[in-house]
């Protein structure tokens, strides 16, 4: 064991392994690209859903269901699925990634929007505000700490899913993983796990410092 962790040191340490294609600084980027864009997707289908369903309250059951499902699905048998229909692109990648992103993002926009106080809303509109002035202006201002809640755990949901585009030959951290597995290279596969595991642990990490710091008055 102790030998494994030394190779693992080794090998994430080389200078050599940070650099070309192959190099972990191109797969990392790749690997940021597919969880960023699949999320910013996810968010533009996910949160105007959220808000809808939370300042209507309509077809709330409904959307949480149908976004459940999304979650339950298995990612790898989509991507299949979706590699099977469409050919070899990132499309299945991204739409699994997106189908697992989707839940968090419109479960906690939902929540925050119902936790606003109802005699908040209720001074809004004595106020003389429109259904879409309370929303912009009064809802989603005190609902924005659980929506980023949200966005926190879609991301790293992503991250530490993204791997997947490796099963359909693309990059990513998860290249390690899977030629590791195919090389019988048990060094590489940890070390692909590991590089997940820290850039999901970190992107948490920054993303709970901006949460802490974009509403620190509303704890103080």
């Amino acid at each position: 064991m102790y030998e494994l962790f030394a190779n693992l040191g080794t090998w994430l340490t080389d200078p050599e392994q940070w650099q070309g294609p192959d190099g972990i600084a191109h797969r990392l980027a790749e690997h940021l690209q597919y969880s960023l864009l699949a999320t910013l997707i996810a968010t533009a289908i996910a949160l105007p859903i959220g808000l809808l369903i939370g300042h209507t309250g309509r077809g709330a059951f409904l959307a949480i269901n149908l976004s459940s499902f999304g979650r339950a699905l298995p990612t790898v048998g989509l991507v299949v699925l979706v590699f099977l229909a469409s050919g070899l692109s990132m499309t299945p990648v991204y739409v699994a990634l997106v189908a697992l992103a989707v839940p968090s993002i419109v479960t906690n926009t939902y929540a925050g929007m119902t936790a606003v106080d109802p005699e908040v809303k209720d001074a809004a509109r004595g106020q003389g505000m429109r259904g879409h002035q309370i929303l912009w202006q009064v809802e989603l201002p005190l609902a924005l700490p659980l929506i980023m809640t949200g966005l926190r755990l879609a991301l790293i949901q992503v991250v530490a899913t993204a791997t997947v585009a490796a099963y359909v030959s693309f990059g990513g951290l998860g290249r390690y993983v899977f030629d590791g597995l195919a090389q019988r290279d048990l060094v590489q596969v940890l070390g692909g796990a590991v590089l997940v595991a820290v850039v999901a642990v970190a992107l948490d990490l920054a993303l709970s410092g901006l949460q802490r710091i974009l509403f620190r008055h509303r704890t103080a």
